[in-house]
């Protein structure tokens, strides 16, 4: 009697068996992927959430504009004051205190044809740094030297804090790739792509953490000042007082020095409450910063605040804070590329009615 056949359509044991075994053995050639346990825990996801933060990409043509706006506005701030620069090298060498790297580097006073030399110089720099020219040399050589000629105007006695945040913005845009877009260098034919027409209008990390950097550093700043107040007078400061004394003190100092003071900070002396809503918005104004971050809305309405606080700071103590005052500090929290466009835009259309 002939065996029945075997069914082709039904799977044979001995082959499903043999299936099975090598589907569970590992394939030498193409190796399984281990896994990171730690990829989805806590600290990783906060890791990605800092990265994503820090490493959004920006336009080119974002950090571009801020290296013109801010540069240009530190050359014409150096050429306007450039006797005032000057005066520094006849001082009396007794007057010299050196602060910062100059205490060890240069613990005596420059010889005068040595300061004219490092001003002229730090100007000279500030040309090729706005255009865009050569931004490997001069963007860390202006950013420098700009350090070194502000820092030896504060070694003779009194610190000045008014242009505290422009160099560090400078030193910022001098040390990164800021001049991709919108330079002589990105118009060079022989530059590589990163600096082409197609990459000034992309979006790349490398543009976006400097501008995050610049924005941080300026919130920083203003919460270290509402933390000195707060630190050297208490919760004093709160009711006015200690700003009220603070500006009489020095319009006083001035009176009597023949400095320029304040014409209307005597005759307010008396309104308490205005100092006491004066030193709370102070306070908020700086401990508040980190609100800029939030958005460019919340940023612009912080902007509003804190230059009106600065023009009350030169209306009644005298003091002005120019980076600060015409808003350059605060360039890095917009996008100030796409406003020439708006500008053309606007001056294109016809003023006259059909």
């Amino acid at each position: 009697m002939n065996a029945p056949s075997p069914d082709p359509h039904r799977p044979n044991p001995a082959e499903q068996s043999a299936a099975k075994q090598t589907a569970a053995e590992p394939d030498a050639a193409s190796p399984e992927r281990p896994r990171t346990p730690g990829d989805h825990s806590w600290f990783g996801r906060v890791g990605a959430t800092i990265d994503r933060y820090w490493m959004a990409p920006m336009p080119a043509k974002r950090l571009a504009a801020l290296r013109i706006a801010i540069g240009g506005f530190v050359l014409l701030y150096l050429v306007f004051r450039l006797p005032y620069w000057l005066s520094y090298a006849h001082f009396d060498p007794y007057q010299y205190q050196p602060i910062g790297l100059l205490a060890w580097l240069l613990p005596k006073p420059l010889v005068p044809l040595a300061v004219q030399g490092l001003i002229v110089a730090t100007i000279a720099c500030a040309i090729p740094f706005v255009l865009g020219w050569r931004y490997r040399v001069f963007g860390p050589l202006f950013a420098l030297l700009l350090l070194a000629t502000l820092t030896y105007r504060n070694s003779w006695g009194m610190i000045f804090h008014t242009e505290n945040l422009m160099v560090m913005h400078i030193l910022v845009l001098g040390l990164v790739r800021a001049a991709d877009a919108w330079s002589l260098d990105a118009s060079r034919p022989h530059v590589p792509s990163a600096a082409t027409s197609d990459a000034e209008d992309s979006a790349h990390s490398r543009y976006g953490w400097p501008i995050r950097l610049m924005c941080w550093i300026v919130v920083i700043a203003y919460v270290l000042a509402g933390i000195a107040k707060l630190r050297n007078a208490g919760m004093e400061w709160l009711w006015g007082d200690e700003l009220r004394n603070h500006i009489a003190i020095d319009n006083a100092r001035k009176l009597l020095l023949g400095d320029i003071y304040s014409p209307i900070a005597g005759p307010l002396m008396h309104f308490d409450v205005m100092y006491r809503i004066l030193a709370l918005l102070t306070v908020a104004a700086e401990l508040g910063a980190p609100l800029a971050l939030l958005g460019r809305r919340i940023a612009a309405l912080w902007v509003v605040v804190v230059i009106g606080f600065h023009i009350g700071v030169i209306a009644l103590m005298m003091i002005m804070f120019p980076y600060q005052v015409f808003g350059v500090a605060f360039l890095c929290f917009f996008r100030p590329e796409r406003w020439p466009a708006r500008l053309r835009a606007r001056l294109r259309r016809d003023p006259s009615p059909s």
